[in-house]
């Protein structure tokens, strides 16, 4: 890579489910609709990230905690308050635009066999709809299920962080037209500073299941490109909570296979000059 990582940090804690961030990704990558179907849970129209939604705005209402009804802004003064709540009636809501972690070690470049699926040089995984053959082969293998190919033609789609626009110094459109800044796009060293001091403050107001998720170079995917700041476990809100590159253990198989092949073909040659012998 010749430039610096670049990536998204996610603040689920200041999202309002506006889906400005759904609305300005399709329309700056052309993606066609895709249904609008309520889930009849939540207010949640598009339900998954998929192939013709690269974003995805999550509702998760359950119960509020007791003990506080304001989260401290992002910037400036904390507001938070400690008002006695929680209780019969009192719910709240879970709001976090999802998109593509863009892995430091990603399962869907080692499997693609047309080098559809390529690393940019802002550390980013794009797919290049032109050479994709509709193997497919990407899709289980990523950890997080996020691509998905198109029925019509068996293409794989998914987030390029606006390759287009970064490569013309301009920020992705997500994160532009996110208006309380909950979408936060950068050097991804400087990401990860930053939110480990988001997560300081909220734990200082007393926010204490605020926790960051794919921010770790040590994870099972080598850290995330994008990755997010939560206020429950990573399973409310649909993300598997020890994501592990699928690809990890093939050189462990080759290997394996490779010795099983040695083994077996050495057997072989026995028996060969054991037959040979037997009939001298």
């Amino acid at each position: 890579m010749s430039e610096e990582r670049v990536g998204f940090f996610t603040d689920t804690s200041v999202c309002i489910g506006c889906k400005a961030c759904e609305v300005a990704c399709k329309e700056w990558n052309a993606i066609p609709e895709d249904g609008l179907s309520l889930t009849a849970m939540s207010y949640d129209n598009t339900q998954a990230l998929g192939a013709s939604t690269w974003r995805h705005v999550a509702f998760i209402e359950q119960p509020r905690p007791e003990g506080r009804t304001e989260l401290p802004l992002a910037q400036g003064e904390s507001t938070a308050q400690e008002t006695p709540v929680g209780g019969d009636g009192e719910l709240r809501w879970l709001m976090s635009s999802d998109v593509c972690k863009h892995c430091t070690h990603a399962a869907c470049l080692d499997v693609c066999p047309t080098g559809s699926l390529f690393r940019t040089e802002f550390g980013t995984v794009v797919v290049q709809e032109d050479i994709c053959n509709g193997c497919g082969y990407c899709v289980p293998a990523c950890p997080y299920g996020v691509i998905e190919q198109r029925p019509h033609d068996g293409r794989a789609f998914k987030c390029t962080m606006c390759y287009d626009r970064l490569g013309a110094g301009r920020e992705p459109a997500c994160a532009k037209a996110c208006p309380t800044e909950s979408i936060q796009f950068g050097p991804l060293d400087e990401l990860r500073e930053r939110a480990a001091l988001r997560v300081d403050q909220l734990h200082e107001a007393g926010v204490t299941d605020a926790r960051l998720y794919g921010h770790d170079p040590d994870d099972g995917v080598g850290g995330d490109g994008a990755f997010f700041l939560l206020l429950d476990r990573p399973e409310v809100y649909g993300l598997p909570p020890d994501p592990v590159v699928t690809t990890r253990d093939l050189p462990a198989m080759w290997q394996h296979a490779g010795t099983a092949a040695l083994s077996l073909l050495g057997g072989l040659a026995a028996c060969f000059a054991l037959t040979g012998r037997g009939r001298r």
